[in-house]
């Protein structure tokens, strides 16, 4: 289960990550020098990409932000296509079907490893018809309980549900979201079951848990936020190897005792499956150059996103695990989607 660790010990991205770390744009030129170069003609018109949410939500924030500095980096104007349904897949389509010539990109969520898995009857391929430009961010999932649920961390919740079995209930925000598959998985490794109610959306869910409606759920770090600030939900935990800025006194599920957890709610951009290597490499050199900056780290930041940074190389193979990752997870639960 420990993906994302073994992924980012590989040494460039080691090398990538830490000069994210220092802002040193400079420096990460110099890594992309070796990648082939776009002819000099592109971009030569605007560049859409494809969101599969609809606006205001927190994917489609991020994506605006970096959208609007590739604009000014590249001198071309680059659109937000929102398409929103079937969990990510009619956006993932259309990106599929568009021409591969770099003009139209998706940018995507991990709800794209999950589908393969999910949905027998998608009319594309997601590793072939689709070619990984970069991973962006990885929003960490917050788990958290209703203030009145007598668990102060996640081995209290563990007893909690095994003293009380199928009298617990865990929101999300719809079946074979994340929001779902990743507590059944937390909870597969902790040896306990809850009663799963779904929502349609992240946003009900969180607000089920703060009702009382649910006793808890695992929802993106945007989304729970400020109701943990505000104790309006009580965090007991974050699901990436590392705590969250955001909330730097919350421990990771690692830390409470699940060794090896990560979950993320990840994020990436992809293009038409045959887009040339050239302006794949040269999508990429510009948002590794844009994710380096310290005031979009810092926009990132305020929406509960961590920068990532990857070649298309490392996405690819990313993208790989997590969708073989999650296809067990969707088996063993016998998970079908609504």
């Amino acid at each position: 289960m420990d993906i994302l660790r073994q992924f980012i010990k590989k040494p460039k991205f080691l090398l990538i990550r830490a000069l994210l770390t220092l802002g040193a744009c400079m420096s990460l030129s110099a890594v992309t020098t070796s990648f082939a170069q776009a002819p000099s003609a592109y971009p030569s018109q605007a560049i859409k990409i494809v969101v599969p949410f609809p606006p205001g939500g927190a994917t489609d924030i991020i994506a605006r932000i970096i959208g609007q500095k590739m604009s000014e980096r590249m001198g071309v104007s680059v659109i937000i296509e929102n398409k929103a349904g079937a969990n990510g897949n009619i956006a993932s389509e259309a990106v599929a079907r568009a021409p591969a010539d770099g003009y139209t990109l998706l940018y995507n969520t991990s709800s794209l490893a999950l589908s393969p898995a999910l949905y027998k009857n998608l009319t594309f391929d997601t590793q072939r018809d689709l070619a990984p430009v970069i991973l962006t961010t990885v929003v960490p999932m917050l788990l958290a309980v209703n203030p009145s649920v007598p668990a102060n961390n996640v081995m209290e919740l563990a007893a909690l549900l095994k003293a009380k079995p199928g009298l617990i209930t865990f929101g999300s925000a719809g079946i074979g979201n994340i929001t779902h598959l990743a507590p059944l998985l937390m909870m597969d490794q902790l040896g306990v079951t809850a009663n799963h109610i779904p929502y349609k959306g992240s946003a009900p869910s969180v607000m089920a848990v703060v009702a009382g409606e649910v006793q808890f759920d695992m929802e993106p770090m945007a989304v729970g936020l400020q109701f943990a600030k505000e104790g309006r939900i009580k965090p007991l935990a974050v699901s990436t190897l590392e705590r969250s800025p955001a909330l730097p006194n919350v421990p990771t599920l690692e830390e409470s005792g699940m060794k090896g957890f990560e979950v993320g709610a990840w994020q990436g951009i992809m293009a038409p499956g045959k887009t040339p290597a050239a302006v794949i490499n040269r999508l990429n050199t510009e948002i590794m150059q844009i994710l380096a900056l310290p005031e979009i780290k810092e926009k990132l930041l305020s929406h509960g996103a961590q920068v990532l940074g990857s070649t298309p190389e490392q996405y690819a193979s990313y993208l790989a695990a997590e969708i073989k990752r999650w296809d067990k997870v969707v088996k063993e639960s016998n998970t079908k989607p609504e």
